[in-house]
Parts: C-alpha cells; structure tokens; sequence
C-alpha cells in the first residue's frame, strides 16, 4: 500500500468514527427517555443515566389512565391529519396558481407567504388568542386545526411554489385539449406530480405540529381536547413531578411519528433537493 493509499485509509477511518460517535450523541436523547421510561421514581432521581436493573411497566400503566393516552392519541391524529391536508391542498393550488399566473398580485401574495415565515410565533401569540376568541375558536378542534393551518401555508407554499415550476405546462395545455378543466388538470396532472414535495411537506409539517406544545397550551384547556403534548404536562405541577409517568407517555407518543418517519424519510432528501434546483 502506497503512503498516499494509507493516508486515505487512516482519514477515512478518522471520519468514520467521527461520524458514529456524532450518530451516538444523536442517539443519546433516545436512550435517557427509554431508559428512564422503565425506572420507578427513586431510581431516576439517583441516577439517571444508568440502565435500568429492572423494568418497572407500572410507569405505562399510570400513563395510560392518568393521561386517558387512547383520547389523546385520538386528539392529536385528529388535529395533525386535517391540518396537513388542508395545508397540502390549499397550498399546493396556491402555488400552482402563482405560478401558472404570474402577475404583480401572485408574486406580492408570494412575497407576504416568504415574510411570514420569519416573524416569531411569539410575538404574534397573543393576538392570535383574542382573535381566536372573537371568533369562537378556543377550545375547539377545528379552531387549533385552523391556526395550524394559518401557519404553516408560508412554508408550504414556499416549498410547492418552486417545485411547481418544474411541471411541464405543456402537460397541462395537453389535458385541456383532451376536454379536462382547469380542476381536473390540477388534480389528475400536477398534484401527482408534486407527490415527492408533497411528502416532504407532510413530514415536516408533521412532525411540526405532533410535537408542539405551546399553542395547544393556548387554545385548548378542556382535558378531553388535550394533545399527546399536554397529555405529558399533567406529570408536572408546583408540589410534583412524576418523570416515569411522563417519560412513558412521551415513548408511547413517539411510537407512531416515528414509524411514520421512518416509513417515509426517503422522500425527504429527494424532495428538498428538486425544490430548491429546480425553477
């Protein structure tokens, strides 16, 4: 092996450790809330770092009757699936019509969506309270799955908008010969086209509003409208924290993001990559 053959071999060695040590750090935030899930109380006090000498299940059993997990679970599918398709829908028909138009109100409507997803949530939290009340909206599903939608169409569009641009128009002068209007070629030609940004777009606007906890903190106080989220915050109060409880609610609520991740991460790469080369 020549000295040149043996310094790649050595850095590329180097890097490869470095990447697995930098995998297992990742990794690490996975390991305390397993771990942890499975201890009594007084074991995760003295240390919680340790792996468990054995696995206390009753952490799962309380979880589940404390936090009613089947009504929870139930809450955030429900708030997660009709916000995202909503946004997909809206968002892509938005986009595909900035596009496919493009005059001074298209790219000023872009403009606006592109400012959008700068301002800080917090700094527009409260009057999106007490317009939300005005408009009978607190404590409903279909008041936070209205705000969820308001903010997440910026990133949306932004993402859809250039992706859009690389569906042939003539596709679409095609089907409009064949006697399609102007619904049926949006449906039937571009939205099949833009499925790989439309995954990417699901994913992260999923896992976006799953893990969220401060606006339904805001808008949802009744228990039985309470996401996975706010489910895990009744383990915590001024006289009590019940880690096991909350760790093992917090792995029961990762189990399905999870699986959905895992199920469709592939899109992911692919679809960020053609959307920002591509128009």
């Amino acid at each position: 092996m020549t000295p040149t053959q043996t310094r790649y071999v050595r850095t590329y060695l180097v890097v490869e450790i470095i990447i697995i040590l930098v995998g297992l750090l990742f990794l690490a935030p996975f390991y305390f809330v397993l771990a942890n899930a499975v201890k009594p109380f007084g074991a995760i006090i003295e240390n919680a770092a340790s792996f468990p000498e054995t696995f206390y299940w009753q952490n799962f059993a309380e979880a589940w009757r404390v936090v009613q997990f089947p009504r929870v679970l139930m809450n955030s599918l429900i708030v997660t699936s009709f916000s995202i398709g909503g946004m997909v829908i809206m968002g892509a028909m938005a986009a595909w019509r900035m596009v496919r138009r493009p005059h001074w109100v298209s790219r000023s409507m872009f403009v606006l969506y592109v400012a959008a997803m700068v301002i800080p949530f917090q700094s527009v939290m409260i009057p999106m309270v007490k317009v939300a009340s005005v408009l009978n909206m607190i404590n409903t599903r279909y008041g936070v799955i209205m705000i969820y939608f308001g903010f997440g169409m910026p990133l949306t569009v932004f993402l859809l908008h250039g992706f859009v641009k690389s569906v042939p128009r003539e596709l679409e002068e095609s089907a409009y010969i064949d006697g399609c209007t102007t619904w049926q070629s949006f449906f039937r030609i571009v939205l099949p086209l833009l499925q790989t940004m439309v995954v990417t777009v699901i994913i992260l606007q999923t896992l976006w509003i799953w893990n969220d906890f401060l606006l339904p903190l805001l808008v949802l106080f009744r228990r039985g409208l309470h996401t996975i989220p706010l489910g895990i915050f009744r383990f915590f109060g001024q006289y009590m924290d019940q880690w096991g409880g909350a760790l093992a609610t917090l792995t029961m609520g990762m189990v399905p993001i999870v699986a959905f991740f895992l199920s469709l991460q592939k899109y992911i790469i692919s679809g960020v990559t053609s959307g920002s080369v591509k128009g």
